[in-house]
This record gives structure tokens, sequence and C-alpha cells, in this order.
């Protein structure tokens, strides 16, 4: 639906966590008035009914995703559905139930745990800033087929991850500075290069507000089953740790990251060797 300059200024406004659902209500009110536009009146109706009725818009989560899935090139999972799965886990956890227990007063759209899924490295719908943010990744491997030295793979790696040299037979990772884009596969013309162990990077406790703190990574690349068996796990963790319905940061800083351990995240294989180097 169309928006009005006025009504777009309006919700650049709003706070960028609600901000999509703000916009989902605004247009729905436009709907029901059968209006073609969006206006700035829309947005103000809009506004007042989520003052008044802040609770009932509630849900007790927040998950934003990023628009890998809409056609992106820099889109890493192979498969689908993976965002529907984790919603499937923070429906069932009952959150808003949960934070009326703990919180003392009226539920507000930043006690809700946010959740934020991104398909690349580049982070679009910034997971460092969330209490529990995924990042797809896939980690490069070798083929059976020839390299033929043409360095498009070093050529493409922002990160200078990727060495090529004359007496190379292969290229050489250094897994250190190595983000799992995926993009050096892409454009290895014989296939000498190929996509290994796909998954997501785990970042827990990020937070912005008057003491903001960037997201903890969790070491290794989850398979995404072990990924949903970590996030089921971590919200257990949360929800026994919550006192009055403050961040996983707060949490974090008050218990300790060291009581993470591996009852709460799946023990991951890969998690102990991509610090170091791979190659041919």
């Amino acid at each position: 639906m169309r928006w009005s300059k006025s009504a777009e200024q309006a919700l650049s406004k709003v706070p960028f966590f609600v901000r999509r659902r703000v916009r989902r209500k605004v247009e729905e009110e436009a709907d029901r008035q059968r209006a073609t536009e969006v206006t700035l009146d829309h947005v103000r109706i809009c506004q007042q009914k989520f003052l008044k009725n802040m609770e009932d818009e509630i849900k007790g989560y927040q998950l934003e995703n990023c628009f890998g899935s809409s056609g992106c090139p820099n889109r890493i999972p192979s498969a689908t559905g993976f965002s529907d799965m984790v919603e499937q886990i923070l429906k069932k956890k009952d959150l808003k139930t949960f934070l009326k227990e703990v919180v003392k007063g009226p539920l507000k759209f930043h006690h809700e745990f946010r959740v934020s899924i991104s398909e690349c490295p580049n982070a679009c719908s910034r997971p460092q800033i969330c209490d529990l943010g995924l990042i797809a990744a896939v980690i490069p491997s070798f083929s059976d087929l020839e390299c033929s030295h043409c360095g498009a793979c070093s050529e493409i790696c922002k990160e200078k991850a990727v060495t090529l040299t004359d007496n190379m037979i292969r290229p050489e990772f250094d897994m250190a500075k190595c983000l799992y884009c995926g993009n050096c596969v892409k454009v290895c013309p014989t296939g000498a290069l190929k996509r290994g162990v796909e998954g997501y990077r785990i970042m827990i406790g990020g937070k912005l507000g008057r003491h903001p703190r960037l997201a903890t990574e969790i070491g290794g690349i989850f398979s995404e089953q072990n990924t949903l068996e970590a996030i089921n796990n971590l919200l257990d963790f949360y929800m026994q740790n919550c006192l009055s319905g403050e961040r996983f940061g707060e949490i974090l800083e008050r218990v300790g990251i060291t009581e993470i351990d591996q009852r709460i995240i799946p023990l991951n294989a890969v998690g102990h060797w991509i610090s170091g180097r791979l190659s041919g």
C-alpha cells in the first residue's frame, strides 16, 4: 500500500524493533477505512491504540529476519523454513505469560525476548544487539576437482582469509579470519571449492538502551538441529534466571556466561577446529 510522505516520516520515528509491526497495524487500519493511501491520521490513530493497549499487542517475543529469503544473492542457507521452526519454539515457551508473572507493572515492548536471524554475515537484521542472534554460516571445503589457480577465491574475500600462491596446490584458509559467507565457493570456476558444514553462529546477550552491550558469540558453527536445541535450552536458562523482565545480557552479567555450558549448548565438533587453518 502507498504511504504519504508525512506518514513515512512519522513511522521512521518509531523504534526500529517494533517498526515492522507498527507498519502492518497502520496498513490494516488504512485498509479498514478503505483508504488507498496511508496518511498521517492513520499513523496517529494506531499510535493512540498502541499507547492505550500496548500489553494487548505484546507477544512476549520478537523475531526479526533479514531479507535473505526474498532473493538476496548473499543468502547462505540452502533450505527454507528455519525461521518458522524458531518461532514454534518461542510460541511453546508462552513468554508473555511468563513475563506477566515476573514483571512488576504492565508489559512493554522492551520486555519482549528478541531473536534475530541473519542469513549471511552482513547481519542486516542486527543480531549483535538482540537477546539471541543467529547468523547463517557455511564452511568452505575442498572437492576432488583440481584448482586452476585463478585467484578468484582470494580476490573476493574481504577478510583476506584466503591465501593462494604459485607453490600451493590449493588455497589455504585462515579460519580465524573467515566469516563463513561462502563467497569463495560461489566464484570458484572449477568446483575445487565446495560447501562444507552449514549451520549458524549463535550470539547471546546483545542489547541497546542505557547500558548497551554487544552480544557474545558462542564459538562454533552449529547445525540447524543443534541450533534449534540450543535455542530451546537458552530460553529455559533465560526463564530460570530472569527476575523482573530484564534483558538476557543483564542476566549473563549477573550470573556469568560460564553458566552457558554443554548442558545448554549442544556439543559442536565443528567448534573445535574452525579457529585453525584449512589447507589442501
